[in-house]
């Protein structure tokens, strides 16, 4: 008997000190003493360079399956069976990311992409990266970073996420259960050097350009609901067309909107792009009903980059879409509707851009960037970190790195956000409702876009990470009484690092962006 109970003991033990080691692993620094910090102020105007590029990341789904009741998880206990495409004797799951674990893809309607802008004065040479997906962690970011080869010369490389939610899992919260990462290291290897090939490629189809930049401020208002109050919203478009300067081809153009891309919502078994793959399309190609050519296209390679989406920003079942030329009322979500939304944006942004406002033909590029340490609050961020289902490493106990950078080029700024940050942080608005956890006057003042210099303010979540979101401290609100009169505490938070994100990440904004205007 005794015997037992000390083989038993040494079990438990052994298991205890094998999950701390399996959790110290985990959590280790992958990039121990990084640090993104740079600081470029120019201030002689020279010619631009822009070069464009796409390369498809789109995962290979050998297999299908067959959703015997119709929930969009792939659960054989239901019955859920499946063919298998490639002969290996397995399924084969494709997760895809958000809305719940276990949504296994059954095909691909659209190609991802890894799309790449590289602009360029005499001085600073910067390339900005968009990737079709629901995030890409900061570690991520690091490593394709140093893969890079010298010889590109790059100053910065911004990666950011169209935060779909019908393209892979590539942060660890959509696997078979919610202990088991979604994340193929298969396919993000696979992403990673698609991103850096297209930044090399972009690099090398750099030409003498100049930047028209466009708005339009009001028009898209009708096509994203904001879900949670105070309704603030970031539903402006702000475009950048890249035109070179000796052919007057386009070359490629930069469209910055805030939604969520998730139209297609969560029964979709598809991988896609949701609406941006037709935004995209339009812009390129032009717009087309019924085969005929209705809005003539520029040509070139259009990058889609989110803006601030929290609170949260969605074109929501709820919100009925028209399509722009039958006026066909698409409410369900579908590929109907991601198609209506996609045109009705990209027939905005080919108007706004027949008369731009503003036109750069030499420029100095200013840049600054800033490392930043966010701590940790949430426990199931810090359960999931510790079981390796979230996909990133700490940089301290319960603290993780991440950046944010501010960019000057002319009347042009733009700033990077590591996370879906709500709209009132960026536009004004935040309040200090009753119910809030903290009984505090609002801290992140001035908005955002009031303290970026210039006029034209380009504001690019998802950049450099995805932190989850980046929510008003007077607006937090996890413990009863609840704010606007709720009977629950409201989504976002249960995402949220935590209270001290919003305002670390807006206290070190305003530092950065007061040395650029510097």
């Amino acid at each position: 008997m005794k015997k037992g109970v000390k083989i038993a003991l040494g079990v438990v033990l052994f298991l205890f000190a094998a999950s701390l080691v399996w959790a110290y692993l985990n959590m280790v620094d992958r990039h121990r003493g990084y640090r993104a910090d740079v600081k470029i102020i120019e201030q002689e105007p020279s010619q631009l360079r822009v070069g464009f590029s796409a390369l498809p990341i789109t995962p290979d789904v050998p297999d299908r399956w067959e959703d015997v009741n119709q929930d969009a998880r792939y659960v054989p206990a239901d019955g859920d069976s499946f063919t298998d495409g490639n002969g290996n004797g397995k399924f084969d799951p494709v997760w895809i990311a958000g809305f719940s674990n276990r949504r296994a893809a059954n095909g691909v309607h659209d190609d991802l992409w890894a799309r790449t802008m590289v602009i360029e004065d005499d001085h600073t040479r910067i390339a900005l990266v968009v990737i079709d997906a629901i995030g890409f962690m900061h570690d991520d970011v690091v490593a394709v970073r140093k893969s890079l080869p010298d010889s590109l010369e790059l100053d910065y490389l911004i990666i950011a996420s169209t935060h779909t939610h019908e393209g892979p899992d590539l942060l660890g919260l959509w696997g078979s259960s919610y202990l088991k990462s979604g994340v193929s290291s298969a396919y993000l290897s696979f992403v990673k050097k698609q991103i850096a090939q297209s930044v090399a490629d972009a690099v090398e189809h750099r030409k003498p350009a100049r930047l028209e930049l466009s708005q339009d401020l009001t028009g898209a208002a009708h096509l994203v609901k904001d879900t949670r109050k105070p309704e603030v919203f970031d539903s402006g478009i702000r475009l950048i067309r890249a035109v070179d300067s000796r052919t007057g081809e386009t070359l490629g153009t930069l469209m910055n909107w805030a939604d969520h891309p998730e139209t297609l919502w969560s029964r979709n078994l598809l991988i896609s792009s949701d609406f941006p793959h037709f935004v995209r399309e339009g812009i390129e190609k032009g717009v087309y009903h019924e085969g005929k050519l209705k809005k003539k296209g520029l040509g070139g390679i259009t990058l889609y980059a989110n803006g601030a989406l929290g609170g949260l920003m969605a074109t929501h079942p709820s919100l009925a879409v028209r399509d722009p030329f039958t006026d066909e009322e698409y409410k369900e979500p579908s590929f109907e509707k991601a198609h209506a939304q996609g045109q009705q944006l990209a027939l905005l942004a080919l108007n706004a851009m027949e008369q731009p406002e503003a036109v750069i033909e030499k420029a100095a590029i200013s840049l600054v960037v800033r490392t930043i340490k966010l701590p940790i609050a949430n426990t199931l961020f810090k359960l999931g970190t510790a079981f390796g289902v979230l996909n990133r490493g700490t940089a301290g106990w319960m603290t993780m790195r991440s950046e944010v950078a501010a960019i000057q080029i002319g009347p042009l700024s733009l700033v990077t956000i590591p996370g879906e940050i709500y709209p009132e942080l960026v536009n004004g608005g935040v309040e200090a409702p009753d119910g809030g956890d903290y009984q505090i006057a609002p801290l992140e003042v001035p908005p955002i876009r009031e303290m970026m210099p210039g006029t034209y303010k380009f504001v690019l979540g998802l950049a450099n990470d995805e932190i989850g979101y980046i929510i008003p401290k007077s607006q937090w609100d996890v413990e009863a009484p609840y704010t606007y009169g709720r009977d629950n505490s409201p989504y976002g938070e249960e995402n949220s690092p935590g209270p001290e994100t919003a305002p670390l990440i807006h206290q070190n904004l305003k530092e950065i962006l007061d040395e650029l205007k510097q």
